[in-house]
């Protein structure tokens, strides 16, 4: 990438700005809408993180850098007008500072849910709690218990799941969404990332 040609081509406005949509690469989420400048993009180009200018304390920061919810950068783009950027991620935890996961949880009109990749979604949020434990938290108490409660969660989880199946179907997703619930606790526990999942299952298709 010609990173000058780049800063060249982008219209910054008369604060050296250029506003920047923030959009989650697997879910597809807006997360939140900022700014960078010069610098910012330089950085973020060329860390892999994504910086930003902030306007209300006048510094260059990295979003996480004190938080944890780093956002690792996955494409990056400007418009055909070159005064805006839009900037793909892989979103760390949450994006929006009221703990959110993204900034845009105000709904006016109800949008199409399906469209979001929840398992994504619930893995971030599991990360966030882990990094940043909540009291009287579920979820933090599997993390303090470690990993042998974890798996015996799962294995009855497991055993929920087949008892479900030979009773109604209502019950079987009730208890295919605990297990699955169980076993991203146990990935984030043991670092195992949903790319990871996604590129075995996808080799295992490629030999079918």
């Amino acid at each position: 990438m010609d990173v000058k040609k780049l800063l060249a081509e982008v219209k910054f406005d008369d604060q050296g700005l250029v506003p920047a949509v923030v959009q989650e690469v697997a879910s597809k989420k807006v997360l939140m809408l900022a700014y960078m400048n010069r610098e910012a993009i330089e950085k973020t180009l060329a860390e892999g993180f994504v910086h930003y200018y902030s306007r209300s304390r006048s510094k260059l920061w990295k979003k996480g850098e004190t938080s944890g919810n780093l956002q690792k950068l996955k494409g990056f783009y400007y418009d055909c007008d070159h005064d805006s950027l839009l900037v793909l991620v892989e979103q760390v935890g949450v994006a929006c500072h009221t703990g959110s996961y993204s900034c845009f949880f105000n709904e006016v009109i109800p949008g199409d849910a399906e469209q979001e990749d929840m398992i994504k979604v619930l893995y971030n949020l599991l990360v966030d709690r882990k990094e940043n434990p909540k009291e009287g938290s579920y979820t933090n108490y599997l993390f303090r218990e470690g990993v042998d409660k974890i798996l015996k969660k799962v294995g009855e989880e497991a055993t929920e799941v087949i008892i479900g199946a030979k009773n109604n179907q209502e019950e079987l997703i009730y208890e295919i969404a605990d297990l699955i619930y169980h076993l991203l606790v146990l990935m984030v526990n043991e670092g195992v990332t949903i790319d990871e999942i996604k590129k075995e299952l996808a080799g295992r298709n490629r030999s079918k």
